[in-house]
């Protein structure tokens, strides 16, 4: 990765880094006929986040399910739920906050059939010489806060009762930290600790937003209802074909970054290092023990008592775990 830069700005070139991939996975055995399309959304331009269903793809995991998957890269300008809504995708990778507010501002015909990561990899990120250790710490700082997140963060300071904090509007990038414009910022943590720590020789800390009384999903798994009803065995398949895809993944979490710097990542401008930190450090916010995607009722009731904090009053309802509990 360019070292100004970080996972949101890994724009360039990486539509063709897909392209690459795709046609690296043509040839199967199986007939091309014999498959039934599928479409698949993903949230972000490529990078770690969706190893596991490039692996599924290039494996031909998919394939031997009986599906033919189109992957669709993400970016700044992509809205995964607007995707599905649009009939554009038939699966797509999305975030509570977004897919909530839809079903209940909008009433979109969504449904979570499952979640990539338990835990958000959303958090504060600060220096280590700042002494930011706890929520409390941030009281007179000054933080960096993406549009996006903007209400997640109220939320946060009034949890914590956060007194004379100042916000700043955020560019993803980690420069304004690391030469002390700031105090803190809210990024992945999966990606940013890295890569001050590449372009400084400095350590950076980080708290998760869902260790500290704000859990949220992010990358669920959401179809339409339509969807759900009509393709439902091809949904199941796609679930299990992806499983497959992460467990390949995991087995070694640093052997497919290097292998896939230069094909699916290509163009990204990110570096083989930055690529296996992130790697690395996903298990623990992807694992659950009855497996990959698993949807738990402690874990829905958490997370929509985070939605109720920030005036979202979605319910149950936007989930369907019975694919989960056929896995």
């Amino acid at each position: 990765m360019r070292s100004t830069l970080t996972r949101r700005q890994f724009g360039a070139g990486l539509i063709g880094g897909c392209g690459a991939a795709l046609a690296a996975s043509a040839g199967h055995p199986l007939a091309a006929a014999a498959l039934t399309p599928m479409t698949f959304q993903a949230n972000w331009f490529n990078d770690p986040e969706f190893l596991g269903y490039m692996l599924a793809i290039d494996k031909g995991y998919y394939e031997e399910a009986g599906l033919k998957v189109t992957y669709l890269p993400g970016g700044p300008n992509v809205i995964p739920e607007g995707s599905l809504l649009a009939k554009k995708s038939d699966i797509a990778l999305t975030a509570m906050l977004t897919t909530a507010a839809a079903i209940v501002q909008k009433g979109a015909p969504l449904t979570v059939i499952g979640t990539q990561y338990q835990k958000s990899p959303l958090g504060l990120i600060a220096m280590e010489s700042s002494m930011i250790r706890k929520p409390a710490d941030l009281a007179g700082k000054t933080v960096a806060v993406p549009t996006l997140t903007s209400e997640l963060f109220k939320t946060f300071v009034k949890l914590h009762k956060i007194e004379n904090l100042k916000t700043v509007p955020y560019a993803f990038n980690p420069a304004p930290l690391i030469n002390g414009e700031v105090d803190a910022m809210v990024d992945f943590v999966t990606q940013v600790p890295f890569l001050i720590k590449q372009i400084s020789g400095k350590s950076a800390n980080h708290l998760l937003f869902d260790d500290h009384g704000l859990p949220l999903f992010i990358d669920l798994v959401t179809v339409t209802r339509d969807t759900l009803a009509t393709k439902r065995p091809e949904l199941l398949r796609f679930l299990r074909a992806s499983r497959r895809g992460w467990a390949e993944n995991f087995a070694d979490p640093a052997k497919y970054p290097a292998l896939y710097h230069e094909t699916w990542f290509k163009g990204s401008g990110s570096t083989v290092g930055a690529e296996n930190f992130f790697n690395s450090s996903q298990p623990s916010l992807m694992d659950h023990p009855r497996g990959l995607y698993t949807l738990d009722d402690a874990a829905i009731d958490a997370n929509l008592a985070s939605l109720r904090s920030v005036g979202i009053n979605a319910t149950k309802e936007m989930f369907d775990t019975s694919l989960l509990a056929e896995l």
